[in-house]
């Protein structure tokens, strides 16, 4: 047994600055010469996408429901064997989400958490929140506190020593309500790290800052944890690629669970990426097309104009090509795209429906489906997870489209033409890895 530093990094409420503290510890234990090894709690694409930005290492996605206890446990593990200490950045408040909270990750994973802490609009008081999060369930209770947003040394003696009389909790360090550092958002969230919302500069700032005001020698003797032996069943990879998949990835196109991705190289396909945006036409000699989700409706004007590109998507479908959209790649799919204004871009055409953006979330939240039809996710009754997040929502699709999802929030989805299914669900593969083999394998056929 070998042992590494790894920690939850929770917060008291969504908005309490986790991913600010977990982006600074990232990049100061970095800037120390560490590998660090981030994580993300939940079903989140756009943190997992900073996280890499700060890091240069791909960041994984943590969900017990998502993905099931086996397959979460066996990623952590997995993506440790490589680093000098892991980073896990939790989801809203720390026990908020039930059985996919920071708090049951940490017990699940035994992994110690650390809370931050915004004290902006209190001193004293400080210590009843903290107190509640150790005794909410003592078994997960944190091990360390960072306090956010300290307006002065007097304000950051006030909430210190009332903390340090009350709780068991050690206080880690502080980031000073003067920090100017920010994540430009838009109505998904923030910027994703394709995009590179982060400069250098900005960056910099904030891993000093951690550094100055943060026990990171503290941090590394606090949250040591024993690892398990890894056997050499869990690197084994198909020996030859059996087909070609294409994965469109730019700008646009850009939210895809990486395990995902790995899971279909494991079992024998070769990823071959593309720009929906940029290429004139599809890469050669592909099997199938896998179109992930991201903001086409921010780029619909280029995707529509790509006329090229579209017609050679449109003679893919036709030619009883395999294709697996999901969400913003479903949106790609359909007539097209119709923004807040009201300007109409055409897309794909494969769907005969319009996606209609509107400023509020059309749907949101966790899915479980259960296939009513073959397919090539496998045979009728095949489960799979994942999770809904969008602000388009499309017309109402014809009743000669297929609708094979049986959903768990009483709606019929999962939306077929020919060799096509799309959907708005992001699946996690990790839930059900057989689904991989059946989409290789009829993949394989065509």
């Amino acid at each position: 047994m070998s042992s590494i530093p790894s920690f939850i990094i929770a917060g008291t409420s969504s908005g309490s600055g986790k991913t600010t503290v977990s982006l600074g510890l990232m990049a100061a234990f970095k800037d120390r010469g560490l590998r660090v090894q981030p994580f993300k709690c939940g079903p989140d694409f756009i943190d997992p996408g900073l996280h890499k930005l700060v890091t240069g290492t791909i960041s994984r996605n943590l969900d017990l429901w998502m993905s099931g206890t086996e397959f979460t446990h066996h990623c952590f593990h997995q993506n440790l064997q490589n680093c000098d200490i892991a980073i896990i950045e939790g989801v809203m408040g720390m026990f908020d989400g039930g059985g996919s909270s920071s708090a049951a990750l940490a017990l699940s994973l035994g992994v110690s958490t650390i809370l931050v802490l915004d004290v902006r609009s209190t001193a004293e008081s400080a210590a009843a929140m903290v107190k509640g999060f150790e005794t909410l369930d003592p078994r997960v209770a944190p091990k360390g506190i960072i306090l956010n947003r300290i307006a002065s040394e007097r304000h950051l003696e006030l909430v210190s020593e009332a903390i340090k009389s009350h709780c068991s909790a050690e206080i880690l360090g502080h980031i000073p309500r003067t920090l100017e550092f920010s994540i430009p958002s838009r109505h998904l969230g923030l910027l994703t790290g394709e995009e590179s919302p982060l400069s250098d500069e900005a960056v910099q700032t904030l891993m000093k800052t951690v550094t100055t005001h943060i026990d990171l020698d503290r941090i590394l003797e606090l949250f040591s944890l024993e690892l398990p032996v890894q056997t050499c069943a869990d690197t084994i990879m198909a020996e030859k690629s059996v087909c070609r998949i294409g994965i469109a990835r730019d700008k646009a196109f850009c939210f895809y669970y990486q395990d995902n991705l790995d899971l279909l190289e494991k079992y024998g396909a070769e990823l071959i990426s593309f720009s929906p945006l940029h290429d004139s036409f599809l890469p050669e000699n592909l099997d199938a097309l896998y179109l992930g989700g991201g903001y086409p409706e921010l780029y619909a004007g280029q995707l529509g104009q790509n006329q090229s590109m579209l017609d050679d998507i449109q003679k893919f479908v036709e030619k009883d090509g395999t294709v697996y959209a999901e969400c913003g790649g479903f949106m790609y799919l359909t007539e097209g795209i119709t923004g807040t204004d009201g300007t109409f871009h055409p897309m794909a055409g494969i769907f005969p429906v319009k996606a209609h953006m509107q400023k509020k979330r059309a749907g949101l939240g966790y899915r479980e489906v259960t296939t009513v039809k073959q397919s090539f996710f496998g045979p009728p009754g095949t489960t799979l997870r994942g999770h809904e997040f969008h602000y388009s929502y499309i017309d109402e699709m014809p009743a000669h489209i297929d609708r094979i999802y049986k959903v768990n929030n009483e709606s019929r989805e999962g939306y077929c033409y020919k060799n096509v299914l799309g959907g708005y669900m992001h699946h996690h593969f990790g839930y059900n890895p057989q689904v991989v083999e059946e989409f290789i394998h009829h993949s394989q056929m065509d």
